[in-house]
């Protein structure tokens, strides 16, 4: 669970709260509705917070849709990954087709704001398929859309399956065309691309990962959470046994990383490059004042570093801002991580 703002001297109330991470869904209402309840009495809370919890199709049914508003939950975030038998199968999902496309409709009738999870570039997947995929979730007008290519992860039974040639392994090729034309058609419906991953209808962004890659300070409670200041990340320990065992003896079982003027550079670098507002040079600036370094010649490098892709149509500029074109989010990582600065 993950808390934006509020818990820094002077950064104002709680504006998001997100139950997401493993499966908040199993929590009961109750359990919910208690640690709204513990957030609210803890911290200054908005009282307009976005507060949103993870679920999946087959968790929901009209009762429990209910008792999430009741305990406090106003946005749903729900893993739909595909509308296809095939493909759920393939993704090991334990929800159905059927069950995906009845209760995503079922839980529009209970929640506005909302945001739907698909996957592209998976095996299988024709370009004919994720339009349709793409189609129906247009149709319902969910307001919020994030779209991910597939990855392999080392050490997953996925990998495992393609080293064995059970399965097909993914084309780059497919996901880049996908994701071009994922571009495209969300674009023609009205959404707004204003993250690699993400869409939106104008005015229903999601608040709470926009203050992400905003740099914005949060706080994130439970095990394996991460947390920023501005100045430091810390992350508390994955093993839950070990985790609670800590809570109860009254330590916080954590590690803390303190960041360089460099590392902070970087990381806006690569989260600002991920929007559609791009990457603002003051904002570079900003931050060697902040941290009292006056080194021209690395705001200098960065724009030089730029020339190469803006030539070849994959930055452009402004007066104070670099960012990718359509093209050039096909390369947002590699772009971002050339540009990093070295100190």
């Amino acid at each position: 669970m993950d808390l934006v703002t509020s818990f820094l001297p002077g950064e104002g109330p709680v504006e998001t709260i997100y139950f997401g991470g493993g499966t908040p869904s199993l929590c009961s209402a109750g359990e919910l509705a208690g640690m709204i309840e513990k957030i609210h009495a803890n911290f200054a809370v908005d009282p307009g917070a976005e507060t949103t919890l993870e679920v999946n199709p087959d968790d929901i049914t009209r009762e429990r849709l209910q008792e999430w508003k009741s305990a406090g939950i106003n946005r749903l975030s729900i893993g739909v990954q595909s509308f296809f038998e095939e493909d759920l199968r393939w993704m090991n999902r334990a929800h159905t087709a059927r069950q995906a496309i009845e209760n995503l409709a079922l839980a529009k009738e209970v929640f506005e704001n909302m945001s739907v999870d698909l996957i592209y570039g998976s095996p299988g997947l024709s370009d004919a398929k994720w339009k349709e995929n793409v189609d129906r979730v247009v149709a319902l007008n969910i307001p919020h859309i994030s779209c991910y290519a597939l990855t392999v992860e080392p050490k997953t039974p996925l990998q495992k399956m393609i080293l064995q040639h059970k399965s097909e392994d993914v084309d780059p090729d497919t996901q880049s065309r996908q994701f071009l034309l994922l571009m495209d058609w969300l674009g023609e419906a009205g959404y707004e691309h204003y993250e690699i991953s993400n869409f939106a209808r104008p005015g229903l962004r999601s608040r709470h990962n926009s203050s992400y890659w905003q740099g914005r300070p949060y706080l994130g409670l439970g095990p394996s959470a991460h947390s920023y200041d501005g100045s430091a990340r810390w992350w508390n320990i994955a093993n839950n046994t070990s985790y609670i065992d800590s809570i109860n003896k009254g330590v916080v079982p954590l590690e803390r990383e303190e960041l360089t003027a460099s590392q902070k550079i970087n990381e806006y670098i690569m989260i600002s490059l991920r929007t559609s507002q791009g990457l603002s040079i003051a904002r570079i600036g900003n931050i060697l004042r902040e941290n009292e370094i006056s080194d021209l010649k690395i705001v200098e490098g960065l724009e030089a570093k730029s020339e190469g892709y803006r030539k070849r149509g994959l930055m452009e500029a402004g007066a104070d801002y670099l960012r990718l074109t359509r093209e050039g989010k096909l390369l947002a990582d590699g772009i971002a991580s050339d540009l990093f600065v070295d100190q």
